[in-house]
């Protein structure tokens, strides 16, 4: 249900831009705020990788040797 009400809201701010600052000023805008969103939120994915990953725990020593034995045996299974 949100995502019908901003995809209403977006295409009146569309219509808006359209008649206030003509066709091609109104689309420029319109792609500008467009672009802004998508590059706004691919940043913020990133910066929750980032922290996800680092709180990630990490192999150690004897589990890495562990996965290794099994690799050589033929029993892992992925």
């Amino acid at each position: 249900m949100a995502l019908l009400g901003f995809i209403a809201l977006a295409l009146i701010l569309g219509i808006f831009l359209v008649m206030i600052a003509g066709p091609v000023a109104g689309g420029i805008l319109a792609f500008g705020i467009v672009a802004g969103c998508i590059f706004w939120g691919v940043y913020l994915l990133n910066d929750i990788h980032k922290k996800v990953f680092e709180t990630s725990p990490k192999k150690d020593k004897v589990q890495r040797a562990y996965e290794q034995y099994l690799r050589e045996r033929g029993d892992w299974s992925e």
